[in-house]
């Protein structure tokens, strides 16, 4: 078997490639996005004006969608900006 010696030159060689590489990669990956698509169940009672049970009977006609994201209801913008032109 045949040992082989690094430097600290070898290893900040190794150093910076790795950290190029990483670069690199994560230059590929979208960052999640900070804003949300949707209003939060506070903020479309008082856009709307409606009650929790409301709102739960729209969601369940299916005349506003819904995201969750981690345990909160997120509700379309487009699906509420929508109602409000219906005149609801």
């Amino acid at each position: 078997m045949v040992a082989e010696i690094l430097t600290k030159e070898d290893l900040e060689i190794f150093r910076v490639q790795l950290l190029g590489d990483i670069r690199h990669l994560m230059q590929g990956i979208q960052p999640t996005a900070t804003k949300t698509e949707g209003y939060k169940t506070s903020d479309v009672r008082k856009i709307l004006g409606c009650s929790v049970n409301k709102l739960v009977s729209l969601r369940i006609t299916k005349k506003l969608r819904t995201k969750k994201i981690g345990g909160t209801l997120y509700y379309s913008k487009e699906d509420i900006k929508r109602l409000l032109e219906e005149g609801y």
